[in-house]
């Protein structure tokens, strides 16, 4: 229940609001950035609570704050994310993004759901109600993601309604097994069913004409797998709220930025997805996404409509997105506009600091030990096939869309090998939940390394271990490593492990404050090009080979994926 359910609540906030009482907090000296007309105008801010009740006019505050030279935004929203992917706790995660201005983030647990069920949705439920920022979540929709995985739990529809009556769930989050959607699966048209009078979230990469027509029949109502101005175009077109995605791997904005304008803006948000908090620290937030956006010729008030207001309203979250009586109090002070730099953040009429954020109750970590991999060697990871010639995955550096490449590889006895003058490497997914001892392996063309191996627990979105190298021994070091460190990142050369970061919650997240996972992933990078790879953000990429329901070819515990048949390769 919120302060303002009394009538003598809303008679302070009414009194606050015409000057007859003090405010609580009032913001003196700055300029108010108004996201209806897109006028800059001097004026305080007057707050009650987490309430703003006053802008337009001098007001007298318990706690006045100068802000003189600063402009006032409103907080930024995050349209979908997963936490999981910062590689910290949801309390952690929030200790890094809030200082960007990010007040309220919507996010999606499908990733540590995929591991532990409706223990790891409790888990971020009850970190929600213990943080400063508001964190939303949205209920997972595929768990397991597919049937050509193996998971370690599973969602039924009553399972989600019954989850549905929390306070900060949303909605249904990305629907991604479209296939099962255009197929008229009976256990998709469950959960997609049970929310019909709610929010479902989109996930339709390269749908178009009468499929996309199709898939958004189900009442799916936002996308941020659109990576063409042509497929957003249409999908604005037919009534599709577009969130435009940068995150660590995927990044779809300078292809997307045309797409910006006053005009569109009320129908698109930004949001990050997977952002690890090496780029966090290194490029920022959404005020990264806000900067990148008018850099490359988005109107200023388009980014930051897009921000807040836009993705308040596509979510229906009626109470925030605008510096106006009766919102929110979530602002963030900036030093420059156009630059997006932030000074300050206030989180519902706080001033955010380290205080605050101490004052938080600590939420127990769920998950640990749940690698539950058995040891694998060398030969467990042979690959099997029927000739020389293969589908190999074809990996796009900034993309989670792969390539379906066929080579020819080194064939002997029934057996293939890699290739570096192809650069053909091997992959594997190793099934680590203890339900079986699946073993899928492949090939997969991009990562340019030239020895060793690197494996990583984190595998969207079922969360087994997936492993790409040169050497099958030390591949199989590098999965063994993971099972000891509770899951994470290993890189391996010559039989020893010369750089691991330990994820031990669900094997997705650390235990360590932001700053050490920044500067362990600092160390993998720099062990990952130690070996020859080639790419910006190899774990990532290793972590996207498993999500079979990217285009055009992934990789599972069940073997090699044909997406676009939603199929397993037999060759």
């Amino acid at each position: 229940m919120t302060r303002f359910s009394y009538p003598q609540h809303l008679a302070e906030a009414i009194a606050q609001g015409a000057g007859d009482a003090p405010a609580d907090v009032v913001l003196k000296g700055g300029q108010v950035y108004d996201l209806v007309t897109g006028a800059l105008r001097p004026s305080d801010v007057a707050m009650c609570g987490a309430r703003i009740v006053g802008v337009d006019a001098s007001y007298a505050g318990t706690l006045e704050i100068d802000v003189s030279g600063k402009v006032l935004v409103p907080g930024f929203i995050d349209a979908h994310l997963h936490v999981e992917s910062s590689l910290v706790t949801p309390q952690e995660f929030e200790r890094c993004v809030l200082p960007h201005g990010v007040t309220t983030a919507i996010c999606d647990p499908h990733e540590i759901a995929n591991v532990l069920g409706e223990a790891g949705i409790q888990y971020f439920l009850s970190s929600s109600m213990n943080m400063i920022m508001d964190l939303r979540v949205m209920l997972p929709s595929c768990v397991p993601a597919t049937h050509l995985e193996t998971s370690g739990a599973r969602l039924e529809a009553g399972d989600l309604k019954r989850l549905a009556e929390h306070r900060q769930v949303l909605g249904l989050a990305e629907f991604m097994n479209f296939p099962g959607v255009l197929a008229r699966d009976a256990y998709v048209l469950d959960k997609l069913a049970a929310f019909q009078d709610g929010h479902i979230d989109g996930h339709a990469p390269l749908l178009t004409g009468q499929r996309l027509n199709a898939y958004l029949s189900a009442a799916i109502s936002t996308d941020h797998e659109t990576t063409s101005a042509a497929e957003a175009l249409e999908k604005l077109a037919k009534g599709m709220a577009i969130l435009v995605r940068e995150g660590s791997v995927s990044k779809d904005l300078a292809a997307l930025a045309p797409v910006i304008s006053d005009v569109t803006a009320p129908f698109m948000a930004f949001c990050t997805d997977d952002r690890n908090p090496l780029d966090i620290a290194e490029e920022g937030h959404i005020d990264h996404l806000i900067r990148t956006a008018i850099k490359r010729g988005a109107p200023v008030l388009a980014a930051y409509r897009m921000a807040s207001i836009s993705a308040a309203r596509a979510f229906g979250l009626r109470d925030r997105g605008l510096i106006a009586p009766g919102y929110r109090a979530d602002i963030a002070v900036l030093d420059d506009l156009a630059d997006c730099r932030v000074a300050r953040v206030m989180s519902a009429g706080r001033m955010v600091d380290e205080a605050l954020l101490a004052s938080r109750r600590t939420v127990a970590p769920v998950g640990r030990n749940s690698i539950r991999a058995p040891r694998i060697s060398a030969a467990d990871l042979i690959a099997r096939g029927q000739g020389p010639t293969t589908a190999v995955i074809g990996v796009m550096a900034g993309k989670i869309i792969t390539e379906h490449l066929t080579i020819s590889l080194p064939f002997a006895e029934g057996v293939r090998s890699a290739d570096l003058a192809q650069d053909a490497l091997k992959v594997a997914v190793v099934a680590r939940h203890g339900i079986n001892r699946n073993i899928g392996v492949g090939f997969v063309h991009g990562f340019g390394l030239q020895a060793g191996a690197i494996a990583s627990s984190v595998g969207h979105d079922s969360h087994n271990i997936c492993v790409v190298g040169v050497d099958d021994e030390d591949m199989a070091i590098a999965v063994n490593r993971l099972g000891e460190i509770e899951g994470g990142f290993a890189v391996v050369r010559g039989g020893e492990v010369i750089a691991e970061l330990a994820l031990p919650v669900a094997g997705l997240m650390s235990l360590q404050p932001f700053e050490a996972v920044h500067d362990g992933l600092l160390a993998l990078r720099a062990a990952a090009r130690g070996l020859g790879c080639t790419l910006a953000e190899p774990f990532l990429q290793v972590a996207f080979l498993p999500l079979p329901v990217i285009p055009h070819l992934k990789i599972t515990d069940m073997g090699v994926v044909d997406v676009d048949r939603f199929e397993l390769v037999q060759d």
